[in-house]
């Protein structure tokens, strides 16, 4: 029996899919989830074989806490659902560990394959998000780059920044500059916007 950890704060779709899931003969959904901050201490009770994770959760997204789960050296494969198709998100959660990544709109059944194949050590991608994220490219901005975008995505201005990082407002200008620059954005609040668009943030 494959013990399955399910995390997705809609409760009416988890509760769907954790149905649908143990409708399978071989799958066990033994915990329910609804915030990522909750994931962590859930896993170490529950001990489950996969944790399939929403991508947008409140307390922490699935992709923080898919990499969590690896730092910690939690032992459950990780499969991430997603309605958000970002090109970003994939080479993220690879990056993660993540083991499978399905659209949250695929039938029950991929669903329940992509447990049992990451559960035996494969890989489960969805094909549409991977041929996006594909056609998309590499993710162009640098950590500090992504670091400072996302702080700005978060309200902070240049000179919190700056004493948040330990950076001159001079450095954040450049690399907010910089990335700009390689967003094709006029400002940073379209570039802050345009990297969260394609999940590079």
């Amino acid at each position: 029996m494959i013990k399955i950890l399910l995390a997705d704060d809609e409760h009416l779709i988890r509760g769907a899919v954790a149905a649908l899931l143990n409708l399978q003969p071989d799958l066990e959904v033994v915990a329910e989830i609804g915030r990522g901050d909750q994931v962590l201490a859930a896993v170490r009770e529950h001990d489950p074989d996969v944790a399939v994770l929403d991508i947008d959760m409140p307390g922490a997204d699935g992709l923080t806490v898919a990499e969590q789960l690896r730092e910690t050296g939690a032992r459950c494969a990780v499969c991430i659902l997603t309605s958000l198709g970002r090109p970003g998100y994939l080479r993220r959660a690879m990056a993660a560990g993540v083991r499978g990544f399905i659209a949250k709109d695929a039938p029950a059944e991929d669903l329940a394959a992509a447990v049992r194949k990451v559960h035996a050590g494969g890989r489960y991608l969805d094909a549409e998000l991977a041929a996006s994220a594909m056609a998309a490219g590499d993710n162009p901005l640098t950590e500090r780059e992504r670091q400072i975008l996302r702080l700005i995505g978060r309200g902070m201005e240049a000179p919190g920044i700056a004493e948040a990082l330990h950076l001159s407002q001079g450095t954040v200008r450049n690399y907010l500059s910089s990335a700009m620059t390689k967003l094709d954005a006029p400002n940073r609040l379209a570039a802050v916007r345009t990297a969260e668009e394609m999940g590079w943030i």
